[in-house]
Parts: structure tokens; C-alpha cells; sequence
């Protein structure tokens, strides 16, 4: 009996003890299985981690790139400005105005973090203005070259005719000097210094059309002491830039050599044989415009000489 008994406690035991061992077993695969599950998320999440970190390392590096770029940009820009010149004082303060925004933006730029994208979308958008104005200004400048430089061909031609009207008339008035002469030698008072310019509205010579708001023909009755002393009229025909005669409240008919004419305006002078300086003035009702003025100076016996001025 007691080995029998002894038989069912060795059986006993194993069965308890092998349970528990199996137990065992068991909780050893379980918690192996839980490590290798962490380590696999953990290494999951060291790769997400570094993907992150590398396209952000790779942003900063491309907005810092297009930071540089704008730098570069708005230095370009501001050399453009600094190249452009022009003789109008107008557009030469408007461009100092446009350089300083030029100036200013640098500035801005360059205390502006590159992350900062809202910021740097404005920048652009400003550069894109500033770079349309500068291109408006160069537009204007050289319409402004291109009329001047019409401007001046139409002076240089303007001369060029005045030019030859000048050698026209001095022709006509040495022949009729010359017919003069023979008639009344010496009796005839003539001019010299005939002289034509333009006064603005401080009494000032000026060469402007748009501040002009008279005219000035000027000369000398030359001295001759056999001519006859008294009163005398002194006339001027000026003519516009289209050739036309120009008159006004002083216009008046008149003769001389039996010819008649109509006169621009007139001045009488008391003349006593000596010298004398005659000026007389033509303030036009409508505005004067850009050209060449001429002026003939007649007395009732002769022409007495003629004298022109361009108005710009």
C-alpha cells in the first residue's frame, strides 16, 4: 500500500509541476512576443521621425534659396533704377521715391525669416510692382528722347527756312535800297540792330513758349542829319511759326514805297536826326506756341530790317 500511495504522489507532483512549467512557457513567449512588438513600432517611429526631420531640414533649405533669390532680385532691381537718368526734374523725384521702396523692401527681406512663406509671397508681389513702374518710367523717358530729338530736327529745320527767308529779304532790301537811293538819296531815315525776343511775365528774356506773354522788337534809327525831323511811325509784321500774320488791338493798315500792308502793331517816335532806340511790344491773345517768330520792321519810306526767335 505504500508504494502504491507513494506511486500516486510521484504522479501527483509531475502533473502539478508540469503545469506550471507550461505556465511558465507561456508567459516567456507572450512577453517576447511584446518586446519584439515594441521595438518593431519604436523603429516605425525613428523612421517617420527622420523622415520628417529631413524634408524639413530640405523646406528651410529651398525657402532660404528663394530668399537669396529675391535679394538678388531686388539688388538687380535697384541697379536698374540707380542706371536710369533723364533731364526731368518731375520724373528724376518720382524715381528717387521709387529707389527708396527698393531700398526699404532689402531691408525688410532681410529681417524676415525665410520660414516665414505669408511674408515672402508679399515681397514677391511687391517686386513684381516696383519692376512695372520702372518699366512705365524707362517707357517715358525715351517718348520723352524721341520728342526731343523731333523737336530738335524741326528747330534745325526751322533755322534752315528762317535762314533762307533772311537771305531772301536782305536780297529784297538791298534792291530797294538800291532804288531808294537813287530817288532820295539820303533823305531816307534807315534802322540797324533789328532784334526780336521773347519776355515772360516777370519782364524777363526767356526762350519757353509756355512762359511767354509777349514779344520785343527792338532797333536804332540810324543818325542823319539831312532828313526831315518831326514825327515818324515805326511798324512791325510778325509771323508765326505757320507763317502767318499775327495782329491784335494795334493791327492797322499802312504804306510804304506805295505799297500797302497790314502791321502786327506800330510806335510813334519823335525824331530829331539824331540816333534813337525804338522798341515796341506784341502781346498775343492766344498762347504763343513752339517755333520760329519773325519780325519785319518798316517806316512809312522803307523797310528799315527784320530779326527772328525760336521758341522751344
Amino acid at each position: 500500500m505504500k508504494d502504491e500511495e507513494l506511486d500516486e504522489e510521484m504522479l501527483e507532483f509531475e502533473r502539478k509541476y508540469g503545469k506550471e512549467e507550461d505556465a511558465k512557457k507561456a508567459d516567456s513567449g507572450s512577453l517576447r512576443t511584446a518586446v519584439i512588438a515594441l521595438g518593431v513600432v519604436a523603429g516605425l517611429l525613428l523612421a517617420v521621425l527622420a523622415g520628417v526631420l529631413i524634408n524639413k531640414a530640405k523646406l528651410v533649405r529651398d525657402l532660404n534659396s528663394e530668399k537669396a533669390d529675391l535679394t538678388s532680385e531686388l539688388m538687380a532691381l535697384q541697379s536698374d533704377y540707380d542706371s536710369i537718368s533723364t533731364n526731368n526734374a518731375a520724373i528724376n523725384d518720382s524715381l528717387a521715391v521709387e529707389k527708396e521702396k527698393v531700398g526699404q523692401l532689402i531691408e525688410r527681406l532681410q529681417k524676415t525669416e525665410a520660414t516665414n512663406r505669408a511674408k515672402i509671397r508679399q515681397y514677391e508681389k511687391e517686386i513684381g510692382t516696383l519692376r512695372t513702374i520702372m518699366k512705365g518710367y524707362i517707357a517715358q523717358i525715351d517718348s520723352l528722347n524721341t520728342l526731343n530729338a523731333s523737336l530738335r530736327h524741326e528747330a534745325a529745320d526751322a533755322r534752315k527756312d528762317a535762314a533762307e527767308s533772311r537771305q531772301k529779304y536782305d536780297k529784297l532790301v538791298t534792291r530797294t535800297d538800291e532804288l531808294a537811293a537813287k530817288a532820295s538819296v539820303g533823305a531816307v531815315v534807315k534802322g540797324r540792330g533789328v532784334s526780336l525776343v521773347a519776355i515772360n511775365s516777370s519782364n524777363k528774356v526767356t526762350d519757353r513758349s509756355s512762359r511767354v506773354v509777349k514779344l520785343k522788337a527792338c532797333l536804332s534809327l540810324i543818325e542823319n542829319s539831312i532828313a526831315e525831323k518831326g514825327p515818324r511811325i515805326v511798324y512791325i509784321i510778325v509771323t508765326g511759326p505757320d507763317g502767318t500774320l499775327m495782329t491784335g488791338d494795334q493791327s492797322r493798315p499802312f504804306s510804304v514805297g506805295g505799297e500797302q500792308k497790314m502791321c502786327t502793331a506800330s510806335r510813334e517816335v519823335d525824331y530829331q536826326g539824331d540816333e534813337i532806340e525804338v522798341c515796341i511790344y506784341y502781346t498775343n491773345p492766344d498762347p504763343f506756341v513752339k517755333g520760329v517768330y519773325n519780325v519785319e520792321v518798316f517806316s512809312n519810306e522803307t523797310r528799315l530790317g527784320s530779326a527772328d526767335v525760336l521758341l522751344k
